[in-house]
């Protein structure tokens, strides 16, 4: 749930006592409405506005993303890295640089090897993290196998690919193009506060009815294929898409199609709607931090693990292409963020300050997983990943 932006937190979490004041004084009003508005109580909506975003994770039902019963080595040769990044105009030490950000965890590839893996304290190798709009890149690898299996075309309508949205004209317009590049055009804006659960993405974050929003939500604010704006919406539309046309839930496709063929050491789990229900498409899958390098380092050598390939080569390269239309300002192809004046790098980027960052030209996989702010420094911390990048590249070539 990101997008690229210079902009400060759409909202700061209130202080514990206010809050709880607030849900407290609320909570009567919510047992009575609550069931029927289909999203949590105030007391709930009070913690999620107060927790760090990385613990939330268990709050909600999940399904298991099961690993194989052996996973992939990754090789592992830990040598320092750069100690100082730029950061906002200044050079700063590294680890001011993840102080200020809140970073939970730090890992870095170089030539498919992790030369460094840090976590915060308290956190460790067998953490769940969660992806948070890290999925929407991860859905997007998804829709690409399904493609090649003749199974989906990107010039598909949406009303035809889900029957249940055939009444609704918008869906009859918008294609799986427009999806994947955020052009549906379809008027749900990103909303992150918890404390205004029926607006935009909170809605459809925190509902107990994904399928039941999305139809609520088939009103456009500009021609689909015409403006790039970023939509939670899209991604979760591609994900009930890859559900009635694969016919298993998400958990279940991402474990059979990536989990298991690119060696991951650890289950992952994705939350949903309710028990039993829909996959959050657009957010929260909890992985361990090396298993988002995993991906990463697939990406990275065209959708290959070792021989083996598990992406086509050609949706890496849909990927790689900067779409017709920038998103928000900024370019964009099939979920996947392109890093301006980079290195033809790219980044799956979460809210909070999640990164599977990719820079082929250096050979450099980073991942950051993070407890920040909503939307907050993304083009400062993705220049210092690129600074790592190159300066890893640089002692490389010195060897």
């Amino acid at each position: 749930m990101s997008r690229f932006a210079r902009l400060r937190p759409r909202f700061r979490r209130p202080r514990l006592a206010g809050a709880l004041i607030c849900a407290l004084a609320l909570g009567g009003l919510a047992a009575a409405i609550g069931p029927l508005l289909g999203v949590p109580n105030p007391i709930t909506l009070a913690a999620l506005a107060i927790v760090e975003p990385s613990s939330v994770g268990t709050w909600f039902a999940s399904r298991v993303v099961a690993a194989a019963p052996s996973s992939r080595p990754l090789p592992v040769r830990l040598h320092a890295i750069p100690d100082r990044v730029p950061w906002k105009g200044r050079s700063v030490p590294l680890a001011e640089m993840l102080r200020a950000t809140h970073t939970n965890a730090l890992l870095v590839t170089q030539d498919g090897v992790l030369v460094h893996e840090w976590y915060r304290p308290g956190s460790g190798p067998a953490t769940l993290f969660p992806s948070w709009s890290v999925a929407k890149s991860v859905v997007s690898l998804l829709v690409g196998q399904t493609i090649a299996e003749g199974k989906l075309a990107e010039t598909d309508h949406v009303a035809a690919l889900l029957p249940y949205l055939r009444d609704e004209p918008a869906f009859g317009r918008i294609t799986v193009r427009d999806l994947l590049d955020m052009t549906s055009g379809l008027a749900v804006p990103e909303n992150y506060d918890p404390w205004d659960p029926l607006t935009g993405t909170a809605g459809l974050y925190l509902t107990r009815d994904i399928r039941e929003f999305v139809r609520d939500h088939a009103t456009l604010s500009s021609k689909p294929g015409s403006t790039g704006q970023y939509r939670s919406i899209d991604t979760e539309i591609l994900g009930l898409i890859l559900a009635e046309v694969q016919k298993k839930p998400l958990a279940d496709l991402l474990s059979e199609a990536i989990w298991k063929p690119m060696g991951a050491e650890a289950k992952a789990t994705w939350n949903l709607d309710r028990p039993g229900g829909t996959e959050k498409a657009f957010c929260c899958i909890n992985a361990v931090a090396r298993d988002f390098a995993r991906l990463g380092l697939m990406v990275a050598d065209h959708g290959r693990v070792g021989g083996t390939h598990i992406v086509p080569a050609r949706w890496i390269e849909r990927i790689e292409t900067p779409a017709r239309r920038d998103v928000d300002g900024w370019p964009y192809s099939a979920q996947w963020w392109h890093v301006p004046e980079g290195d033809d790098d790219i980044s799956a980027i979460g809210v909070y300050g999640q990164y599977i960052y990719i820079n082929r030209d250096t050979g450099t996989v980073i991942v950051k997983l993070s407890d920040h702010g909503a939307e907050q420094d993304e083009a400062d911390t993705l220049a210092v990943m690129l600074a790592i990048s190159r300066e890893l590249a640089g002692s490389r070539s010195a060897r």
